[in-house]
């Protein structure tokens, strides 16, 4: 007995799968409202003329929205590359379409994707045949990868993050890789020890999802496809290369025990609006994938809600299925550990691009996808049309949350801005008014993610060193910075600054770190904050693929005071449960000023505050935060001061600055001066 779909094709799973048994492949398109589809089988010796064109008979090959064939291997035995040509209702038709059936387009699902010597994004944006200049799916049966003994990876209390670019962290010259690995997976790779020293405990890789490579967007946060690495990241571009490197790199760091945590954009894609490139959604199903909004003449126009041109629907149930599927694959096939959801808010919004107060289903469904429980899930909770739902607002229950609003109040209290303590506190604890754990929220400090720089804006030194805008060579109108909150320590730049400027700037960057590691919640440092890296800035580097946005590791030598400081803090933090936990620390932690109650005036800038440890860990914890610019006398509110050993003052050099367990000081008098702008952390046995 022949079955219907051993010569018809079957409708799932979406993509192209192989058949070993039948030596034939199975070919499934989502394209509800095309009226025509043509499958193109190509060599890799000829991209113009296809080995075998194939038409689908929507009587046999279309069930629902869903179009489906079967090909044996034996009628294009060269085959390799494929594409698309897909006809439906024209743009003038009801609805909201953009079918041009000239164009090849890439398969959504492809598992690699192909540029041909001629790739031409100029053409995919005119009307017309693109035939030899797509982009084009791989027909790459996969094969077994030796993973070895590999698992994944969740950590809790020693969750630090480390926000990293994979071309931009050994690209250059000085990073000490071999040049055929700058700037790819196995750079990473090579670089794993550095890590390990550090001592952060998770990677959050910008995003990976191949992209347009000629855009011109360094970052990549405009992808063409959802199940691809970019090829560019590789050593060698052949997709089964570029697949096998990648779970190299992700097998590596897991022995290192370090998570993976990718930087998935499932918001937009590279097509943008009218002006940008047919590549593939456009053309396969425009009104299936985009969210429309009312145009000149009555005609749909693009929703923009991403500020890139388009917005993925994700009430539509392809779309949703896309998603689902791509983070599945992710996690099964590519082992990694986490994602963090660019403008995740964009998927709280209805087709009309309304807000729904309501769960949205896509949350759910990712939540509850098979084996997803124990996956880490974190969310930048806003859009860039202005929807800002961070903290319990968030729709994804219990997910991780990019704290804008610490970034905030920490750049605020540094540089030196009056009356901030009350937020400082309050950001310090935990930001237990974004996350409330009252009975019916029953949120978790650990959902706070705490950063102060990342890719976006600037680095933790140029925010001690610039006030000025650098952004002109981005070819854009340039970014104000307003989100910043700067102070270059009385000198602008890096040239000719006077010794004094340069010790108050360092002195700042490992306030900036203290602050961060002495707080509840999830920490997260941006790629070469330990030894001061600079974008000379720049606080928009998004199109800067050269040595503004490169890793500039001689600065590991020339700052080694700073990365002695930032991995030593680390492993501070990481050794003191009493910092991090499952839960606030409620009345185990007391609020003092200099040598009373807490001074809550509009004019403070002075905090101090004990921590009783953990039932896991016995140290207590004093820490007194000096933002004036004077030296004021903090008296110690509990216990004597012999009790009392000093383990880090920000105002001192390094080494004094930090000290080992073996180096801790103990204190002999009931005071200490702290100096103006300066944090002491002080501890005791109980």
């Amino acid at each position: 007995m022949i079955n219907w779909h051993q010569t018809e094709g079957w409708h799932d799973p979406p993509g192209v799968s192989w058949i070993e048994k039948q030596q034939a492949w199975n070919f499934v398109l989502y394209a509800e409202k095309a009226s025509r589809v043509i499958l193109m089988l190509f060599s890799q010796d000829d991209y113009e003329n296809p080995e075998l064109v194939y038409e689908f008979d929507h009587f046999a090959n279309k069930s629902g929205p869903v179009w489906h064939c079967r090909i044996p291997k034996a009628r294009a035995p060269k085959a390799f590359y494929y594409g698309y040509r897909v006809d439906g209702p024209q743009r003038n038709a009801p609805g909201f379409h953009r079918f041009d059936f000239d164009k090849l387009l890439l398969d959504p699902y492809a598992k690699a994707v192909h540029f041909p010597p001629g790739f031409d994004r100029e053409l995919a944006k005119k009307p017309g045949s693109n035939i030899g200049k797509a982009p084009l799916g791989v027909i790459d049966t996969d094969h077994a990868f030796d993973w070895g003994d590999d698992q994944f990876i969740r950590h809790d209390s020693d969750l630090v993050i480390y926000e990293m670019h994979v071309r931009g962290f050994t690209q250059n010259a000085n990073s000490g890789v071999p040049e055929v690995r700058r700037g790819t997976y196995a750079g990473i790779v090579d670089k794993i020890p550095h890590l390990r020293d550090l001592g952060v405990t998770a990677v959050e890789l910008m995003p990976v999802f191949q992209y347009d490579p000629a855009e011109g967007n360094y970052w990549g946060y405009m992808p063409l496809n959802f199940f691809s690495p970019h090829h560019e990241y590789a050593m060698n571009h052949e997709s089964r290369d570029v697949r096998d490197e990648f779970r190299t790199m992700v097998r590596e760091l897991h022995k290192a025990g370090i998570e993976v945590i990718l930087d998935v954009v499932y918001n937009h894609t590279c097509e943008g609006d009218d002006r940008g490139p047919n590549y593939s959604f456009k053309g396969i199903g425009n009104a299936m994938y985009y969210m429309p909004t009312p145009g000149e003449n009555g005609e749909a126009d693009f929703a923009n809600f991403s500020g890139c041109g388009n917005t993925l629907d994700a009430n539509r149930l392809a779309v949703k299925k896309l998603i689902v599927d791509s983070l599945k694959y992710w996690r099964d096939e590519m082992h990694v550990d986490g994602f963090r959801f660019d403008l995740a808010s964009i998927f709280a919004r209805r087709s009309d691009g309304s807000i729904s107060m309501d769960r949205p289903p896509i949350f759910s469904q990712i939540v509850t996808a098979e084996d997803f429980l124990n996956v880490r899930l974190i969310a930048e909770p806003w859009d860039a049309a202005g929807t800002y739902q961070l903290g319990y607002s968030f729709p994804g229950w219990l997910w991780m949350q990019w704290n804008g609003r610490y970034r905030d109040a920490l750049q605020r209290f540094v540089a030196g801005e009056r009356g901030m303590v009350p937020e400082l506190m309050t950001r310090i604890y935990g930001s237990a008014d974004l996350f409330p754990d009252d009975i019916q929220h029953s949120c978790r400090p650990w959902q706070s993610v705490n950063y102060i720089s990342s890719h976006d804006g600037s680095t933790l030194n140029d925010l001690v060193t610039y006030e000025g805008k650098y952004n002109w060579d981005n070819g854009e109108e340039n970014r104000d910075g307003s989100h910043e909150f700067k102070w270059n320590c009385g000198h602008e730049g890096e040239e000719k600054v006077p010794v004094e400027v340069m010790h108050m700037r360092k002195r700042q960057v490992k306030n900036f770190l203290t602050l961060l590691m002495i707080s509840n919640g999830s920490p997260m440092i941006r790629m070469g904050d330990e030894f001061m890296q600079t974008q000379n800035g720049n606080n928009n580097a998004y199109n800067q693929d050269n040595e503004t946005s490169w890793l500039d590791w001689s600065r590991k030598e020339k700052y080694e005071d700073i990365f002695r400081f930032t991995k030593l803090i680390i492993e501070f933090r990481k050794s003191f449960n009493s910092i991090c936990r499952s839960r606030f620390w409620r009345n185990e932690v007391s609020w003092y000023g200099p040598d009373g109650p807490c001074d809550l005036s509009g004019d403070s800038q002075v905090l101090a505050f004990s921590l009783v440890g953990s039932q896991h860990d016995c140290r207590d914890l004093y820490v007194m935060i000096n933002g004036a610019s004077q030296p004021i006398d903090f008296k110690i509110m509990e216990g004597s001061a012999i009790t009392w050993k000093r383990i880090i003052d920000t105002a001192l050099e390094s080494p004094h600055d930090i000290s080992e367990p073996s180096g801790w000081q103990v204190l002999e008098e009931p005071t200490y001066e702290v100096r103006d702008r300066s944090i002491v952390v002080l501890c005791r046995d109980t």
